[in-house]
């Protein structure tokens, strides 16, 4: 069960879900977005093993439980708004399931429109 005080400050969607960016502790590196309900926040401080909740399964799943890319979690921050939380975590190989760095790594946009 999650500590009152830090339910009390937890801003979630109308689905009962946070946004959690999750960073690598060291490179800073952005390595994917995930999403946790107040089970997985505190499945997470809890255990210090990175907990989300899957939209597309409707089911918890611990970051590496079947792939072996763990994310230990070394930080857990929420943002001004209570509505974003930052989880700063040491990971073990690639963050992605699509055995990418990150879940960002390959994927710009092209189109960006910058002044000189």
């Amino acid at each position: 069960m999650l500590d009152p005080a830090i339910s009390e400050k937890l801003r979630t969607n109308e689905a009962g879900l946070v946004p959690v960016v999750v960073q690598e502790a060291t490179t800073r590196e952005v390595l994917m977005l995930a999403w946790m309900d107040e089970e997985a926040l505190s499945r997470s401080l809890a255990t210090g093993r990175a907990t989300y909740w899957s939209r597309s399964r409707r089911e918890y799943w611990v970051k590496g439980e079947t792939s072996g890319n763990v994310q230990h979690v070394r930080r857990i921050a929420l943002d001004c708004d209570g509505d974003t939380l930052l989880m700063e975590v040491d990971q073990t190989g690639p963050a992605c399931h699509t055995n990418t760095t990150t879940c960002f790594t390959g994927r710009d946009l092209d189109g960006l429109h910058t002044e000189p």
